[in-house]
């Protein structure tokens, strides 16, 4: 099998259908092969992100829960639209590529909660679970590739620490018509 490689930001990036990649603007990655030796916080500087600020959530749930040496966070969707507006739909409206986008922005979000949380980043083991939903047509099969958006900026920016498990589906309707809502579980010292 012939696959395609590239190196992003200290990340190999894999994929098995090189004539897919060529058609592709997002290519899958498959292991962090740089040595981290900067701070996430040092991290997100280099590839030129800021935290956003942390919200209070819009019910009667905490935005995170510490059990032990577990960090769950609550799910977080993109991307916000005006009350009222209609509903895009990941696969008609809304493209892979911006999708993708909006996952990213998740991620943000969700370093955002896990720094309130922990106090700082370098306190993060491992993310150990990212659990990604889709508001997609029905026919639409690449949520994979969106979830990735969000997958590939906890590796970009924690490194070895960010590779995690993941589930990715598509779902029929998201709270406040959201395109994408992501929620993970960390691991922390």
């Amino acid at each position: 099998m012939t696959r395609e490689r590239q190196m992003v930001s200290g990340i190999e990036m894999v994929d098995a259908n090189p004539k897919a990649a060529a058609q592709s603007t997002h290519l899958a990655p498959r292991r962090y092969t740089g040595a981290m030796t900067s701070t996430a916080e040092q991290r997100l500087q280099e590839l030129g992100l800021v935290l956003p600020p942390v919200t209070p959530p819009r019910g009667n749930f905490r935005p995170y829960v510490m059990c032990g040496t577990t960090l769950y966070l609550s799910g977080k969707g993109a991307p916000l639209r005006e009350h009222g507006a209609p509903v895009p739909k990941v696969g008609r409206e809304v493209s892979v590529a911006q999708a993708q986008a909006h996952a990213r922005e998740v991620a943000l979000y969700l370093l955002a909660l896990t720094q309130e949380a922990l106090g700082s980043l370098e306190r993060v083991q491992r993310v150990v679970k990212v659990f990604g939903m889709v508001n997609a047509v029905p026919d639409f099969t690449e949520h994979t590739e969106v979830i990735n958006g969000c997958s590939d900026l906890l590796v970009a920016v924690l490194g070895e620490r960010g590779e995690h498990s993941r589930s990715a589906i598509g779902v029929g309707s998201l709270p406040k018509g959201f395109a994408v809502e992501i929620e993970a579980v960390i691991e922390f010292a």
